[in-house]
């Protein structure tokens, strides 16, 4: 029955969030509409969602989505190319769990996890 997961993660700053995930990370916006205080982006398959949170501290932010690929090391490289920030403690490797994953924090500390299965 169940077909799709759409995570949503709060966001402080619209504008921010949205120049970080399409102008960095190569997502599109989702939708037709542009609704205040909330962002749809798609990026192939994944689509993530955010919502307006200007109180949020990001020190105390634990929002979590782990986004898996089929070409793991092709992803890592576009994203050092484009000099963005891998976390870290979250630079590409083999976990113990059978996955080769790195992570990278957003603007509002949401940590994003990349996996692909080896």
């Amino acid at each position: 029955m169940l077909k799709d997961i759409h995570p949503k993660l709060p966001m402080r700053n619209k504008t921010v969030t949205r120049d970080y995930y399409i102008n960095k990370l190569g997502f599109k916006e989702f939708g037709n509409e542009d609704y205040d205080g909330y962002l749809m982006v798609q990026k192939d398959n994944i689509q993530i969602h955010f919502f307006e949170f200007k109180e949020l501290n990001p020190k105390e932010n634990y929002g979590q989505v782990y986004v898996r690929t089929d070409d793991i090391d092709t992803l890592y490289q576009s994203f050092l190319k484009k000099q963005l920030s891998i976390h870290p403690s979250g630079h590409l490797q083999v976990k113990p769990w059978g996955q080769k994953e790195f992570a990278m924090l957003d603007p509002d500390n949401n940590l994003l996890t990349f996996g692909q299965s080896i």
